[in-house]
């Protein structure tokens, strides 16, 4: 889906003041981060790596594996297309609604799309926490579910899993199983979209035939240098999920007041569904009239016009938006 994604802020203009569209926690400046980059000129006239060993050691260790049990990516959408391909023709399961990435990844490799619960499912993806509805799979009911199945293979996307307030298994974990890959994003770790970095970790035997597949030079050497600042200074990216989550469930509170319907989120982030009308209009009303923007749900499989999708920005914004959607609904 080139198209459709929610963060379409260059198609405003500058019109938009707030960003629900998103489900990143903002950390506002990333001046420490520039400054350093800034530094790495001379990174400039030279090639990268032609694979990125320093970067993927580094989140190894973060993470608590093997080196060998990770590779990074530019973006953890890049990673799914690469499975996807690795994967060719599978048979594939992917329970909707969830990121639409997954089944265009699968379509354009032949895969054959299927449900999860589908016995000839050889290929499961699954989202934990799920995008667009923000539900947790907390971690003894995920183990079930692995081991229930120790012939498929699956993909777990845990992008968001610094989001849920529900435990949820950690990469070192999941890992203990051979049929388990697990993607992950600094995108939603460290509120850094535009610079594309994600990872994936799961056994040498897995990953191997995908570094098999990489090109060289596949990294810059900013990004590089970017992943491995961040990950140095985590401590500086601090997720308060109890405190977003408690302003989701705010904003969840108020929209049911109205009669807008949202899902039972364990994170930052909510599936909306309005009474009537269609989401696309009240995206551009909100965008026109409050400088609002808020995230189109309606092109994920399974919904229809009326679901949108926000997550939850600081408590200021956050009434802005309660009131700007009471004005839509009076």
């Amino acid at each position: 889906m080139i198209e459709g994604h929610g963060d379409d802020l260059y198609r405003y203009g500058g019109k938009v003041r707030h960003n629900f569209s998103s489900n990143i926690r903002d950390f506002g400046s990333h001046e420490a981060l520039m400054r350093h980059l800034a530094s790495k000129e001379h990174l400039l006239r030279s090639y990268p790596e032609p694979e990125p060993t320093r970067l993927e050691t580094a989140l190894a260790e973060a993470l608590g594996v093997a080196p060998e049990q990770v590779m990074a990516f530019n973006g953890a959408t890049e990673a799914i297309y690469m499975i996807a391909r690795r994967y060719a023709g599978a048979v594939s399961g992917i329970d909707t609604p969830t990121f639409s990435e997954y089944e265009d990844a699968c379509r354009l490799n032949g895969h054959i799309i299927t449900g999860g619960d589908d016995p000839h499912c050889r290929l499961l993806w699954s989202c934990n926490p799920n995008n667009p509805t923000g539900t947790a799979t907390p971690s003894e009911a995920m183990a079930r579910m692995l081991d229930s199945h120790p012939g498929r293979m699956t993909v777990i996307d845990a992008s968001y899993a610094g989001y849920s307030v529900k435990p949820v298994m950690s990469v070192g974990e999941m890992l203990t199983r051979s049929n388990v890959m697990v993607l992950g994003s600094f995108t939603k770790r460290f509120g850094i979209p535009g610079v594309r970095l994600g990872y994936l970790a799961g056994s040498p035997a897995l990953l191997e035939p995908l570094r098999r597949m990489r090109m060289p030079w596949s990294m810059g050497a900013l990004s590089i240098e970017a992943g491995l600042y961040l990950l140095e200074h985590a401590v500086d990216y601090r997720i308060d999920r109890e405190g977003l989550h408690r302003e989701a469930l705010r904003i969840a509170a108020a929209f049911n007041d109205m009669g807008i319907a949202t899902s039972a989120t364990d994170c930052n982030f909510l599936l909306c569904r309005l009474p009537c009308g269609e989401a696309a209009a009240l995206k551009e009303w909100l965008v026109e009239h409050h400088g609002i923007l808020i995230r189109d749900a309606s092109n994920f499989r399974g919904l229809d016009k009326r679901y949108f999708r926000v997550a939850a920005q600081t408590p200021a914004e956050n009434d802005l938006l309660i009131e700007a959607l009471r004005k839509w609904t009076e």
